[in-house]
């Protein structure tokens, strides 16, 4: 048996492929629309792609099941399981459903379909078995149900696609899932999960990629909980801290359900003029500012959003820019076409072109401002972009909390007849922020060194 991990840093998001050597064939589990990764591996192990499936309707990245199955002409195999509104609505042909204990053959091993829901009502798991070796599963991949030290949040649904006090009955089916299903597997049984620490599909994921089905009975948080019985502590427990659920969740969710975009044969990316940049600006799109932050403050390209060539650029895309209008990257030539590649996991697609440097634009400076200058502006909104957890443990009097995620769908919700001044924990996040807050018109300013510096001035000016 063949099986290889595939990791997104930004997305602190994981992808499977597993191969019969002998035969030739492989499964790829919750791809990415960037399939260039899965057909080179699968070359270079002398592997034909021949089925494609996915855990669950993703809600943090855009799925790359419906591109890899055209591409490669695999079968696709998805949940029907979950019930009215929890089924995929689109089918290209080549199709397969699963329910609760399918099992299909990739050459010599064997899938099997484990309904595990929880985080969603649909969610699947797959437990492995390389029958040449035995006929017990070895491994099983979770997605979203269990991940190393802890378990997939139960309330995105709730907080970011539309649903109404949902979570509840997922933290019921989640305990169910556990104690039916996951808890009566051997202690052996390795456990592969679709995400690690960073992601916002839970509160507190480890960092290492695997764990096993003894540990997490032995060790996790939940374990002894659901060993008893104790629904109750659970719910209690799963429910609470966690974090901000980014509202972008509610279209991935919509899309993938529905059947994403084929990106089909792409063209490559132009590079344009700083004249063919004005006039797309002045038509609607969006530069996207690539460089550091500091480089961006130092000459700000007006009407740029900043987010900068890092590991958190797909995540902070996904946080402040929405699909409804083309995008030009302010980017070098050498990472103009990664960095589109990257936007492509959160269904933003339509980037135009690439300019590599902001020479001929109209730019603006827009330092922050320091700690000491805030009694400077008594009448200005304080936003704090953290999340909510991060605001509960301390904030500035009178700021009002709103996650970097939900900003798009709030500026309504902003003053335009006076300052807003933005800040984060240390600056990253709210340079971001102010940069989309500041391309919409608005009169923006931005704290220097963020909560930290403020509580550290606060701290100095206490008596001893």
């Amino acid at each position: 048996m063949y099986f290889q991990r595939f990791y997104d840093d930004d997305l602190a998001q994981a992808s499977y492929m597993v191969g019969c050597q002998q035969t030739g064939e492989c499964l790829v589990v919750d791809p990415v629309r960037d399939i260039s990764q899965y057909l080179d591996e699968a070359r270079a192990q002398k592997l034909r792609i021949t089925h494609v499936t996915e855990t669950h309707i993703h809600a943090d990245f855009l799925s790359g099941s419906r591109e890899l199955a055209q591409a490669t002409g695999a079968q696709l195999l998805l949940s029907d399981e979950g019930g009215e509104g929890w089924l995929y609505t689109y089918d290209d042909g080549n199709q397969q459903k699963l329910h609760d204990g399918d099992t299909f053959m990739v050459g010599n091993v064997r899938i099997q379909a484990v309904h595990t829901p929880g985080h969603t009502p649909e969610h699947l798991s797959f437990l492995v078995t390389d029958t040449p070796r035995g006929e017990t599963p070895s491994m099983i991949l979770t997605g979203d149900f269990v991940f190393v030290g802890d378990l997939g949040r139960p309330d995105l649904l709730d907080e970011a696609a539309g649903g109404q006090d949902t979570r509840f009955e997922g933290a019921k089916q989640m305990f169910a899932s556990l104690r039916d299903k996951f808890l009566t597997l051997p202690d052996y049984v390795q456990v592969w999960p679709g995400h690690g620490s960073g992601s916002a599909c839970g509160k507190a994921l480890g960092a290492v990629p695997t764990t096993t089905v003894g540990y997490e009975r032995s060790l996790s948080w939940w374990g002894k909980l659901v060993e008893r019985g104790d629904e109750e502590a659970f719910t209690k427990e799963l429910l609470s801290g966690q974090p901000d659920a980014p509202l972008y969740y509610g279209r991935m969710k919509t899309e993938n359900r529905d059947g994403p975009t084929l990106l089909g044969e792409v063209q490559p990316l132009l590079k344009l003029s700083a004249q063919e940049v004005k006039a797309s600006l002045a038509a609607g799109a969006r530069l996207i500012d690539t460089r550091k932050k500091e480089e961006h403050q130092a000459a700000v390209p007006v009407g740029s959003v900043n987010l900068p060539d890092g590991k958190t650029f797909e995540t902070w895309a996904g946080w402040l820019l929405t699909p409804d209008r083309e995008l030009i990257l302010l980017a070098s030539t050498e990472r103009a076409e990664s960095l589109r590649r990257r936007l492509w996991m959160v269904g933003l697609d339509h980037v135009i072109g690439f300019i590599p440097s902001a020479e001929g634009l109209e730019t603006a400076p827009a330092q922050p401002i320091p700690v000491a200058e805030l009694d400077a502006h008594q009448g200005a909104l304080i936003l704090d972009v953290r999340a909510s957890t991060e605001y509960e443990e301390g904030h500035i009097p009178g700021a009002r909390q709103l996650h970097a995620g939900r900003l798009p769908w709030q500026l309504d919700t902003l003053p335009r007849d006076r300052e807003v001044v933005v800040h984060c924990q240390g600056g990253a996040r709210s340079a971001a922020a102010a940069s989309l807050l500041r391309a919409e018109g608005f009169d923006v300013l931005e704290l220097a060194g963020g909560y930290d510096a403020w509580a550290k001035i606060q701290k100095q000016e206490q008596p001893a």
